[in-house]
């Protein structure tokens, strides 16, 4: 019995390890600063508008602009209507682990995935839609990850109070750009009655459907919308964080903003 449990233990210990990816290949500027996404939009809570407000908005933006491949995004929602209705998945945190794995990009694609919702302090993204297990851990976004992404350009923006605790190894991988909402210890704003969109996604999209240029300058031009609005409000600053993968700092979105 003892060698049993003993097998368990370390079975168990090595589900719990990074999975191990190889070596990210030198992308060329140029592959960079065309490379088209398969995305994954997740509306994480459904008590307010503000999220499925933005995963609309993006949604719309993204397509104009030409930045996704055919078919694309992949959307999850925790409102009811939208699931009822348009057969929009519903946004537990299995389901947005499989979209995750499930994206597989092609030779030339890279991974997008925007996640807003509440934020839990030291633990991640709150999904109210999945009572069982309601917290996108960073952990397990980094699997889902490796398992749908493996190597390709991949952008995450995680949009919610104390997000800044994603930008942690192993999610700080090579391949990644992270942009979060807020640092570890500090709240993102925007989430009540009366908003359209959280300030930070309202900069967040804005400056992506603007860009003209790499992802770094888009997350710049973000921040200080947030820090402008902030300061006129008299908040707290959130002060938005950000990982740049040393194999993507060229990476960008395709097509021109307005």
């Amino acid at each position: 019995m003892r060698r049993i449990l003993a097998g368990v233990v370390l079975l168990l210990a090595g589900c719990a390890a990074p999975p191990e990816l190889p070596p990210v290949p030198r992308y060329e500027a140029s592959v960079l600063q065309q490379t088209r996404y398969r995305a994954v939009l997740v509306a994480g809570d459904a008590s307010i508008p503000v999220f499925d407000n933005a995963t609309d908005r993006l949604a719309a933006g993204l397509a104009a602009r030409g930045a996704l491949v055919p078919g694309e995004p992949h959307r999850l929602s925790a409102r009811p209507a939208a699931t009822r209705l348009a057969g929009v998945p519903l946004a537990t945190t299995d389901n947005v682990l499989d979209a995750i794995a499930a994206m597989q990009p092609a030779s030339g694609q890279g991974c997008l995935v925007y996640a807003t919702a509440h934020g839990v302090p030291e633990r991640g993204l709150y999904l109210p839609a999945d009572p069982r297990d309601p917290i996108l851990t960073p952990e397990r976004l980094d699997r889902a990850l490796a398992q749908g992404c493996g190597n390709a350009p991949t952008v995450v923006v995680l949009s919610g109070c104390y997000a800044g605790l994603y930008l942690r190894p192993p999610l700080t991988r090579a391949n990644r750009v992270i942009l979060t909402a807020a640092r570890r210890d500090r709240p993102s704003f925007g989430c009540g009655a009366g908003y359209v969109f959280t300030e930070f996604d309202d900069c967040m999209i804005s400056a992506i459907e603007a860009s003209r240029t790499v992802w770094r300058e888009t997350f710049a031009a973000a921040t200080a919308c947030v820090a402008a609005r902030e300061q006129t409000q008299n908040l707290t600053q959130s002060e938005p964080q950000a990982w740049f993968g040393n194999a993507v700092s060229a990476l960008a979105l395709p097509g021109r903003g307005p």
